[in-house]
């Protein structure tokens, strides 16, 4: 999502968001994800399954509107202006309305925890997808709009 919609922002188009946007997701800093797989991989007991989880859940509308917040600063636009390109999609069929992630094993028996601040993190993953624009193109083209077409027209 976030690749899309830092995009679609940037570029003034619509954020598809899915029925009315209170999909519950848990948002965690890339580096902290591979830390996690990192003291897993040293730390873990073999054949254990250990959770990575950021105990920081978030509906999409929010995260979204958090992002828009993020990028019109960024983008030195005034705080709201992308607030009009939310665009309610229908919801697909079967589409969890949380993804809740237990991650109280990895912190009890090895440690783990998130470092990063969301709030930080957040605004460092804005901050490399709008200096890595070539990147953000390749993701957002070619193979990838067909993909969006296929699951956003007609909706």
């Amino acid at each position: 999502m976030l690749p899309l919609f830092i995009n679609n922002i940037k570029h003034g188009k619509p954020l598809p968001v899915y029925g009315k946007g209170l999909n519950v997701r848990d948002w965690l800093y890339v580096e902290d994800h591979a830390n996690a797989i990192d003291t897993i991989f040293h730390f873990g007991k073999n054949g254990e399954t250990y959770n990575i989880g950021g105990n920081n859940e978030w509906r999409n509308i929010d995260i979204i509107k958090k992002l828009i917040e993020i990028v019109d600063a960024k983008l030195g636009r005034p705080a709201g202006t992308s607030l009009s390109l939310i665009t309610y999609v229908t919801d697909r069929a079967g589409h969890d309305l949380r993804y809740a992630i237990d991650a109280t094993k990895l912190k009890t028996e090895l440690g783990w925890e998130p470092k990063i601040k969301f709030t930080e993190g957040f605004e460092k993953t804005v901050d490399w997808y709008l200096a890595n624009e070539e990147w953000l193109d390749h993701v957002t083209s070619g193979a990838y709009v067909d993909y969006y077409h296929k699951m956003y027209d007609n909706r």
